[in-house]
C-alpha cells in the first residue's frame, strides 16, 4: 500500500496511519467520530488521484491523511475519471473499515465522499454514483457536503 502524508509533511505507512486513527479516538471514546474517505483527481500531463482519510471528532476538530496515485496516462473522459475516483475510494474505504472494525472498542460513523453534485458536468452521474456507493454498503455524501473529496483531497491534486 502507498505511503500516506499528513498536512505537516510526515509520511505514514498504512499500518501506522491506522494506529494514528486509533490513538486519536481512544482518549475520548465518548465523543462522536466520523471517518471519511474521499478521492479527487486532476490532469497534469498524466492524471493524479488523491485519496484522503479524514478522522473527524464532530464539533472538536480532526485530522487527515492523503496519498497520491498517478495514472500512467492522462484520463480525458470525465465519466471515466469520476468512476476511477469512486472505485479508489471504495477500495480504500473497504480496507480501512475492515481493519478498524477489528478493534471492537472504536465507535464511529463511516462515509464515502464523492466529488460530484446536482450542478455542473457531473449531475447526470449523480444517481448512478450514489447507487454504486450505497450498493457497496457505505453512506455517501455529494457536493456540497462531500468535503473529504471536494476540499481535502482536492487541495492536494
Amino acid at each position: 500500500m502507498d505511503k500516506f502524508h499528513s498536512p505537516d509533511g510526515k509520511l505514514y505507512s498504512y499500518e501506522t496511519l491506522l494506529k494514528e486513527v486509533v490513538l486519536f479516538i481512544k482518549p475520548e471514546p465518548e465523543k462522536h467520530y466520523k471517518i471519511i474517505i474521499g478521492t479527487d483527481s486532476a490532469n497534469h500531463g498524466t492524471t493524479d488521484f488523491v485519496s484522503a482519510i479524514v478522522i473527524y471528532r464532530v464539533g472538536h476538530g480532526g485530522k487527515f491523511f492523503w496519498r497520491r496515485i498517478t495514472s500512467s496516462k492522462k484520463i480525458e473522459n470525465l465519466r471515466k475519471r469520476i468512476y476511477e475516483e469512486v472505485m479508489m475510494s471504495l477500495k480504500l474505504a473497504s480496507e480501512v473499515l475492515f481493519n478498524l472494525s477489528q478493534n471492537k472498542d472504536l465507535r464511529f460513523d463511516f462515509e464515502v465522499h464523492v466529488d460530484i453534485g446536482s450542478k455542473g458536468e457531473t449531475k447526470e452521474m449523480l444517481q448512478e454514483i450514489i447507487g454504486m456507493v450505497r450498493g457497496s454498503g457505505f453512506e455517501v455524501k455529494t457536493k456540497p457536503e462531500s468535503y473529504g473529496a471536494s476540499k481535502v483531497a482536492d487541495r492536494y491534486t
